[in-house]
């Protein structure tokens, strides 16, 4: 397709440029607290704008996931930046709720968009390190993102401006240079009922699925917590008031998660998947004492392992299920599972937000927290159930 230098040149663009849409993600939730000062809006509200970006996410897996296959990468690239640019704008000229969460839907669009095609096209140039970028940039993005704003926020000026300004600047130069490069597939016809959302579990998969099912659901209801209503939580329970601290623990999160990832990407999955469980159990537990004790270094050690369940937790359940699907199988298979991903992503989160009317936050985040730790030890004792069977089936016993 292209020589050495160009092909590595392709992988480094298309890693920054899929790094650059998930920092944009991230980049809101330090500043949520500000928006909630400025703006006067509830924690129901605060979840509402967060969760509209994963529900807008999800339409766009479901509908223009595969739209590249059809009209070619780089024009769904280009797309995909340019409404991502529009949504920087709403962000620099936000001046009431409505703009933020127009703002939130049009990025969870074009992010959507953008990680279809753009986990494609790393495949496409590299089939070694394609699936290992796919897998670990999208997490170290987020962490960029939410560190990013937090020290724009706490040392530079516009806090609520320059880190989208920054983004935009970024998102435009990508547009420019995504035309040089290679174009990996052939346009084919077929782009209009591509739109048609697929989603199909294949019998084989079904088992696996619904094993691993409580701890992807638990790993991502995690995520979303954290990334909602994290830097809420620390202010309430520890008093702290310095911004670094939202962006902080939401980049030892998504990095523990990472390194998870990178660490565990040749072990055996269900041994990753009860290690997701185990880890998760821990982590959120030492998050609830975290609160009640008002420990601050407690949060971080907390989070640490919480993000590293985070990273293991969701790496055993892919990789319990998708090898399972035959190849013209495979695209309904990962539709589905992201579908039950986000889902588990912002409905939990939005729920809370609700709940913490009645109830407060602290109260809120106790049942919330136990909700995720009966998940992950209901997972392992199905795990370790299975397991159980599988050794008997082999001994004849």
């Amino acid at each position: 397709m292209s020589n050495p230098i160009s092909q590595r040149s392709s992988l480094v663009f298309l890693a920054i440029t899929l790094l650059t849409f998930l920092a944009a993600s991230s980049a809101p939730t330090p500043l949520y607290h500000l928006y909630q000062e400025g703006l006067h809006f509830s924690a129901g509200m605060l979840t509402l704008i967060f969760g509209v970006y994963a529900l807008s996410l999800l339409a766009a897996l479901l509908t223009v996931g595969s739209l590249s296959d059809h009209l070619g990468r780089k024009p769904v690239i280009f797309t995909g930046l340019i409404l991502n640019m529009l949504a920087m704008l709403l962000f620099i000229n936000e001046g009431s709720v409505a703009w933020l969460i127009a703002a939130r839907t049009l990025q969870g669009f074009a992010t959507g968009m953008a990680t279809a095609v753009l986990g494609a096209a790393l495949l496409d140039t590299d089939r070694q390190q394609g699936p290992l970028v796919n897998s670990v940039a999208p997490l170290l993005g987020m962490a960029c993102g939410a560190m990013g704003s937090s020290l724009l926020v706490e040392y530079a000026p516009l806090p609520t401006q320059l880190i989208y300004c920054t983004l935009f600047v970024l998102m435009l130069l990508q547009a420019v240079y995504v035309w040089r490069l290679p174009e990996s597939v052939s346009r084919i016809p077929g782009a209009l009922a591509s739109l048609r959302p697929t989603l199909h579990v294949p019998p084989q998969a079904r088992r696996a699925l619904w094993l691993s099912l409580p701890v992807d659901v638990a790993v991502w209801a995690m995520g979303g917590f954290y990334l909602s209503l994290a830097p809420s939580l620390v202010r309430a329970a520890t008093g702290s008031t310095s911004n670094l601290i939202g962006g902080g623990l939401v980049a030892v999160l998504t990095l523990s998660g990472a390194l998870m990832i990178f660490t565990l990407r040749n072990r055996p999955a269900d041994k990753v998947l009860r290690l997701g469980a185990s880890l998760l159990v821990i982590g959120v537990a030492l998050i609830l004492t975290a609160v009640h004790s008002a420990s601050l270094p407690l949060f971080f050690i907390a989070t640490l392992i919480a993000g590293s369940g985070f990273g293991a937790g969701f790496l055993g359940a892919l990789r319990s299920v998708v090898p399972l699907a035959l190849p013209h199988e495979r695209a309904g298979l990962m539709s589905a599972f992201y579908v039950l991903s986000y889902l588990a992503f912002c409905l939990p989160s939005l729920l809370a937000g609700n709940l913490i009317r009645s109830f407060g936050l602290i109260v809120t985040t106790d049942g919330y927290g136990a909700v995720l730790i009966l998940l992950s030890l209901g997972a392992l004792v199905g795990l370790l159930l299975q397991d159980s069977a599988r050794a008997k089936a082999t001994t004849g016993g």
